[in-house]
């Protein structure tokens, strides 16, 4: 399981991107892959998965 912060969240177009913990990276997270809702600045933890256009946050929980 990775660690993060979710950096940005619009719930009305359902997508939003996860910074990780331990790294500078960002990965985009999809409402489809959420466990718990989420909003900006929640400590979340998540799985990836490779999708269409790169890896996505999936299982995504608030931490």
């Amino acid at each position: 399981m990775q660690t993060g912060v979710v950096k940005f969240f619009n719930s009305t177009i359902g997508f939003g991107f996860i910074k990780h913990d331990d790294s500078n990276n960002e990965t985009f997270v999809h409402v489809s892959g959420l466990i718990d809702e989420i909003k900006e600045n929640d400590r979340v933890q998540f799985e990836l998965e490779r999708g269409k256009k790169g890896m996505n946050a999936v299982n995504v929980k608030v931490i």
